[in-house]
């Protein structure tokens, strides 16, 4: 059976420590704006420390991903967990701005490592003929913790305080650096010709994947930014519910309909799913109530469980690359998106409302849809 081929032990402990690692940045989503609120922060001071984290991480990503064609990625990963970990303690005496934006920094660059060596530790070795489905359950490591930790992060800053927070994110740090540890050290593949040496930092056809994930990342980074604040404002008390909906649908869609993403061609998938975001922002904007949020989400969700796999899949079928280069390239483009998205927003919403910034949100679903039949899917099916 293909599942037997995927879930292997390295396979397991990898997801693992994803897991964990995923459930400390997941716990922050809900969390940050509303503590950087109550110290008096601006929307648009929020949105720039909040996206600061992926600006240092998509700097460093292609350099990650040129160093794992030699070095292994377990090195890359240990590195990126410490480097969470330390950030942790961090926030507790960091302030506002200047020295908060030096962690988010700082812990961007552990994004950087952990997630890129992480992603290309399951493409080195997954079967090839099933690497959509495997893909997709890796991403149900994001779904389970996006499940979970931001209503858990919610409950501990009601019921204790913030401190209590980033004392359990680095618990929660320190044991996905313990997994990470216990990966098997995978054997190298020889550099066979000097091509392979002078490979370059950017893989060119990884490019229009990636920008098709970067603009669903704008709408995302501009949702974790800013929905709390919206929901709180609205009556919503914990706004982890409309983050544990969206998870949900994404658990789901990913657990049940995986197989689907190596059935059919990664064209069909990827239409359908960009519609998703368009739709749920213009209802997002009209929305004021939890049952609302939580359609949202599930509309949201229902698109985003197959577009992100089937977009690095995609990417990875396009390029010659080593898949290191690949996963630099694209989660470093991608991660520009989240950067960029709560610094926009920021800016729109200070002189404008949420309703306003949530349409604009729609305006760039509907752009990522108009490059895609334009640039990706015209060609695709003129070639």
């Amino acid at each position: 059976m293909a599942t037997s081929k995927i879930l292997t032990r390295d396979f397991i402990i990898c997801f693992s420590a994803q897991l964990t690692f995923t459930s400390v940045f997941h716990i922050l989503i809900p969390t940050l704006p509303i503590y950087l609120s109550r110290l008096g922060s601006t929307e648009a001071e929020i949105g720039v420390l909040i996206g600061a984290l992926f600006v240092s991480s998509l700097i460093l990503r292609p350099f990650v991903g040129r160093g794992l064609v030699k070095i292994p990625e377990r090195h890359f990963m240990i590195a990126g967990a410490l480097i969470f970990a330390l950030a942790s303690v961090a926030y507790i005496f960091a302030s506002p701005f200047w020295p908060f934006l030096a962690v988010r920094f700082f812990q961007g660059i552990g994004i950087a490592l952990f997630y890129t060596a992480a992603a290309t530790f399951i493409a080195n070795i997954s079967p090839e003929a099933h690497r959509g489905q495997s893909l997709s359950y890796f991403y149900l490591a994001f779904n389970i913790s996006f499940a979970l930790a931001p209503v858990f992060g919610m409950f501990l800053i009601n019921a204790f305080s913030f401190n209590v927070l980033f004392l359990l994110c680095l618990s929660v740090s320190l044991t996905s650096l313990f997994l990470t540890t216990r990966l098997r050290k995978r054997q190298m593949e020889p550099v066979a010709d000097l091509s392979k040496q002078d490979e370059p930092f950017l893989s060119r056809e990884t490019i229009p994947p990636a920008i098709m994930a970067f603009l669903a990342h704008m709408i995302w980074g501009a949702l974790t930014a800013f929905f709390p604040l919206y929901a709180i404002q609205n009556g919503v008390a914990n706004p982890g519910f409309f983050f544990a909906a969206y998870a949900i649908v994404l658990i789901l869609g990913r657990a049940l309909g995986a197989r689907i993403l190596d059935l059919y061609s990664r064209e069909k998938i990827i239409l359908p799913c960009l519609t998703t975001y368009i739709i749920s922002m213009v209802v997002l904007a009209y929305s004021k109530t939890l049952p609302m949020f939580i359609l949202v989400a599930v509309i949201w969700g229902s698109g985003n469980a197959f577009l992100m796999p089937t977009l690095v899949a995609y990417a990875l079928d396009r390029a010659a690359s080593s898949p290191g280069t690949v996963m630099g390239t694209y989660t470093a483009i991608s991660d520009l998106g989240v950067a960029l998205g709560p610094v926009i927003m920021g800016i729109i919403l200070r002189f404008t409302s949420y309703p306003t910034m949530f349409l604009c949100l729609a305006l760039v679903g509907v752009s990522n849809l108009s490059y895609f039949y334009v640039f990706v899917g015209k060609g695709k099916r003129h070639g």
